[in-house]
């Protein structure tokens, strides 16, 4: 690092709504990460405003003006994680770790199960587990297949009925 470089300017209210609007422009977010986001800054640079900063009530401003979409986000981010193929608990838990409310959450919850069984084919299908197999698999394979549906989220009787399933043997309303 250089031994001369001046540490960054301190922050004011003008600078911090700069920096807020500069990240909602590049990333989709929610508000509870973009108040991490400024709260992460304002420590790194200090505050140098005349009244304490309030990174969580720029975030609201954020959210009132339309830039910032707690349910908008969770819904792109669940769907994404469900042409993944990931299940419902690590869909949930996607959406905590991203500061997602418990009232968007849930309101997601109904289009999340609807899409259990299609987000579990399609994680059977990118790991070639059970009917996408490309052979009979042994019962260590079948237990190892049946822990790697388990780690993406998917339902104990769900994965069990796919990885039981034989290459070639599921039909669509099987499940």
């Amino acid at each position: 690092m250089n031994a001369d470089r001046r540490p960054p300017k301190p922050l004011d209210p003008a600078l911090l709504e700069q920096l807020a609007l500069r990240y909602v422009e590049r990333f989709a977010t929610t508000q509870g990460k973009l108040t991490d986001y400024l709260t992460r800054k304002l420590r790194e640079r200090g505050w140098a405003g005349e009244r304490p900063a309030d990174a969580a009530g720029l975030a609201a401003r954020m959210a009132e003006r339309g830039y910032v979409d707690d349910r908008a986000y969770a819904e792109a981010k669940a769907a994404s994680l469900a042409r993944r193929g990931l299940g419902a608990r690590r869909v949930q838990q996607a959406l905590h770790a991203a500061r997602v409310g418990a009232e968007d959450s849930e309101a997601l919850a109904g289009q999340v199960a609807e899409n259990a069984r299609d987000a579990a084919l399609a994680f059977a299908r990118r790991r070639r587990i059970g009917p996408f197999g490309d052979g009979a698999a042994d019962r260590a394979v079948r237990e190892k297949q049946f822990a790697a549906m388990m780690r993406a989220g998917h339902a104990p009787g769900l994965a069990r009925r796919i990885v039981a399933a034989g290459p070639g043997e599921l039909f669509e309303e099987e499940f």
